[in-house]
């Protein structure tokens, strides 16, 4: 299965947050610097600008050592129409909270996108 998406062995998380929340996750063993000197992070900090976020999450999606991309939902919201268009399933594109912004279901596209594949009758 893992072969037939195109997930090999090794393949990095990467985070796009806040600094406690990247923090976190670097803490935790996530952090990586590619063959091309590239970090699997992007601190996001008040003086960060959106296309610098755009700019990485483009970057991450077209990168072949990434499945999974983290970023807090506050700056998925930045750049929701960058992730809406985004279709493919690797990377997995998933919506945290942060610190300061907790978690709104309502806001995460993906979820929606989820929710809408299955009915109340899948789940009895």
């Amino acid at each position: 299965m893992a072969s037939s998406l195109g997930l090999g062995k090794g393949k990095l998380i990467a985070v796009i947050g806040d600094e406690d929340t990247c923090t976190g996750f670097l803490l935790g063993g996530t952090g990586e610097i590619n063959k091309s000197r590239q970090p699997n992070f992007l601190v996001v900090d008040k003086d960060t600008m959106v296309n610098e976020i755009e700019e990485c999450f483009n970057s991450f999606t077209h990168r072949d050592d990434i499945a999974i991309i983290l970023i807090n939902q506050v700056y998925a919201d930045m750049i929701r129409y960058k992730i809406e268009q985004f279709t493919k399933p690797i990377p997995a594109i998933l919506e945290i909270p942060s610190k300061d912004h907790p978690y709104d279901s309502s806001k995460d596209s993906i979820l929606r996108l989820a929710k809408g594949l299955f009915s109340a009758d899948d789940f009895r």
